[in-house]
């Protein structure tokens, strides 16, 4: 039996894995589950590329280690999906920019982000007692600037710009690092036709089925659609969320229309619906994640998924109650732990949890340009 795989460094976690495609490339009785096993099929040998690879394409859905007859206790122990997730988490690392700031939030995930929440609401809270402590305790109108009263318009557009070119930019070193190791042109990335199918797999949860109507084994052996619902939820409420906020920025700047908008305008709503998304979709997913089998997964990234959950939850909470109190003497207060939770949400997205998507992202894409090429004596699938 193969050392258990949390155990290994980096090499041979790599290993570890590449004996298990072997083993599942010689089986193949799992094909049906999800992209990673056609994506498999497709190699006699993996390389770390091909590793990082599939371990991106997989969803964790769990139905391959309940099928499996090469899993534990048998001498062979295979557990790809656990495997594939701590191969997942060294990618979170590798091809993070700057570098060390994945090392760190990936030891100290959910601390690293509530301290960042916390300090960032400190120093607003410090900034305005400091400058006008009435002014942070008093009750603004909403023909006052509600809380633009505290914090102007401007240096709230300056100080979320800078934070989001800094992501932008995260993410975009990120992705020129992953996308070539696994030699693909940049310009194959954004073909219609593979692009636009990895879209709907993304849009859809596809690979939460687990190969099945009945949804994947996750948090047990039993299939559910759970896990999706509250995918869905989480997914569509921060789109909903993030077109809330370009509506409101399209309001400003073309129309002329200032901020703080009425309870029934389209961004008020969007941002309303976007925001319950957001809270009942992370806290379904963490109690999931609290009765899930401890055999699918890598604990060590238990830190790192609460944290981007809470930081979500947190945003969404501190929102609506901003939102519902927003003339009052408590939203001074409130827009300081909000604007703490928000930025710390953006300046942690890069090295945490959401990163998975960009690099999930791109291996689905890659699946579907594979489709499209031709196995040397048997053509294109």
């Amino acid at each position: 039996m193969s050392e258990p795989s949390a155990a290994l460094p980096l090499d041979k976690l790599i290993a570890e894995a590449q004996r298990m495609m072997s083993i599942c490339n010689a089986c193949r009785y799992c094909e049906g589950y999800c992209a990673v096993f056609p994506a498999l099929e497709r190699r006699l040998e993996f390389n770390e590329a091909d590793v990082h690879y599939l371990a991106n394409l997989c969803h964790n859905c769990g139905s391959c280690l309940y099928a499996c007859q090469y899993a534990p206790p048998h001498e062979f122990a295979l557990n790809f999906p656990r495997t594939l997730a701590q191969v997942r988490q060294q990618t979170y690392t590798r091809y993070a920019w700057p570098a060390f700031l994945g090392g760190l939030f990936e030891r100290n995930a959910l601390v690293v982000s509530l301290a960042t929440a916390a300090g960032i609401a400190f120093v607003f809270l410090r900034a305005a007692l400091v400058t006008d402590p009435q002014r942070l305790f008093q009750a603004h109108s909403d023909a006052q600037g509600s809380f633009y009263a505290v914090l102007p318009h401007g240096t709230m557009v300056a100080l979320f710009g800078s934070v989001s070119l800094l992501v932008l930019l995260a993410f975009v070193v990120s992705f020129a690092r992953f996308w070539p190791a696994l030699d693909e042109d940049v310009g194959d990335f954004v073909r219609a036709g593979s692009f636009g199918h990895a879209l709907h797999d993304v849009f859809t949860l596809k690979y939460l089925g687990g190969g099945s109507d009945q949804g994947c084994t996750y948090p047990t052996e039993v299939p559910s659609r759970t896990r999706r619902f509250y995918h869905h939820l989480t997914f569509y409420g921060f789109m909903l969320c993030f077109a809330s906020t370009s509506v409101a920025t399209l309001y400003h700047y073309a129309f002329g229309w200032k901020a703080p908008y009425a309870l029934t305008s389209v961004p008020v709503l969007l941002g309303i619906v976007g925001g319950v998304g957001l809270l009942a979709g992370p806290v379904g997913l963490l109690w999931l994640k609290h009765q899930r089998d401890r055999e699918l997964v890598d604990p060590a990234q238990t830190g790192m998924d609460v944290a981007f959950l809470a930081l979500l939850f947190l945003v969404s909470a501190t929102g609506l109650a901003l939102l519902f109190l927003r003339e009052t003497r408590a939203m001074g207060v409130l827009l300081a732990v909000h604007l703490g939770a928000v930025l710390a949400l953006f300046l942690t997205l890069p090295y945490g949890k959401f990163v998975h998507a960009l690099y999930r992202f791109a291996a689905l894409v890659r699946f579907h340009l594979e489709r499209r090429r031709p196995l040397p004596e048997i053509g294109s699938e």
